[in-house]
């Protein structure tokens, strides 16, 4: 049971539910389809003007680009970003098949994104889960990714990772909180419930469930920009329900780091000191990759980039423009 309220954690680790505009007025952005060659249809968005390309991707899985989209604008005054819905989740397919969905689909869904753009080499920068299928996309194509940033990554095995993860939230919220929060998400994941009741319950689940992913949240809560319950409400049910428990069965006992050490990849992990993801699993991306650097951010959780932005987006900023050398 454990095992299984963790799992779904997973995807909770990436949703920001504020109510804000996804993309500041300043950011114009363009948003279409891109078709898959299996004729699935990823909605994309793409924000900035800068002369780099930078590929937003988005925990869950079965969370959408909503979940990092207001909070990953800044990046928008130097670079141009774009930001995808997974398959089965947010404004893309929802496949009633099943068999559709899964790592290597959505490995291939991101090698499909880069052809679309025409991106020779990718800058991946990845949030929660989405570390664990960038890491799996260069694994697959080295030649096709120029450096990554990832921020409160999964760690790169599985091991105990799950069980540690939920005792730490259990101990976050108290019995009464713990049961509002499943009353809440029963509501707004039930198929009967209409898109405003889907709205309304989502805001009072992540209320709870974003306090425990934030090192301050009566500080902080305020500070987060994105905002997933603003995106398909059958999106939010399939994601959830269906998309996050298929997705993370397929990586099955996942242990990337034999293949990470050969992998020649610039990367930064920034991570939270105060992290419901164990520090010392998150540890193993920067002692697995030959070129990869740990941020450990103080006073921050999952969120580092909105709790800690005088900290970390100068980091990443100093990383993308190829200095390597970012200090713990």
């Amino acid at each position: 049971m454990k095992e299984k309220v963790a799992a779904a954690a997973i995807a909770g680790l990436a949703l920001l539910m504020t109510g804000s505009t996804a993309t500041s007025a300043q950011h114009q952005s363009r948003e279409g389809y891109i078709v898959t060659p299996d004729t699935l249809r990823l909605f994309y968005r793409v924000i900035g003007s800068g002369p780099d390309t930078l590929i937003a991707v988005h925990g869950g899985p079965g969370v959408d680009l909503e979940s990092i989209a207001g909070d990953f604008a800044p990046l928008g005054t130097r670079h141009t970003i774009i930001f995808y819905d997974q398959r089965g989740a947010g404004r893309s397919t929802l496949p009633a098949d099943t068999a559709r969905l899964g790592a290597r689909q959505q490995v291939e869904d991101l090698e499909t994104v880069r052809r679309h753009f025409g991106i020779a080499r990718m800058t991946l920068v990845a949030h929660s889960y989405g570390p664990l299928l960038a890491a799996s996309y260069a694994i697959a194509h080295p030649d096709k990714v120029r450096r990554m940033v990832f921020f409160g990554p999964v760690p790169p095995r599985r091991g105990d990772f799950f069980n540690r993860m939920g005792l730490a939230f259990n101990v976050r919220l108290d019995s009464v909180a713990r049961k509002r929060l499943a009353e809440a998400g029963k509501r707004f994941l039930d198929p009967r419930a209409d898109t405003a009741e889907v709205r309304r319950a989502c805001r009072e689940y992540w209320s709870i469930a974003l306090r425990p992913r934030l090192a301050d949240p009566d500080r902080t809560l305020t500070l987060l920009r994105s905002d997933l319950c603003a995106s398909s409400a059958n999106g939010i049910r399939f994601g959830l329900n269906v998309t996050n428990r298929i997705v993370m069965a397929s990586y099955g006992d996942w242990d990337l780091r034999a293949a990470l050490r050969t992998l020649d990849v610039p990367t930064l992990v920034v991570h939270g000191e105060a992290e419901a993801i164990p520090m010392d699993l998150v540890e193993e991306w920067a002692r697995s990759m030959p070129r990869a650097q740990l941020l450990r951010v103080p006073g921050a959780a999952h969120y580092t980039y909105a709790e800690r932005p005088e900290l970390v987006w100068p980091a990443v900023e100093r990383f993308l423009s190829g200095d390597e050398s970012v200090k713990h």
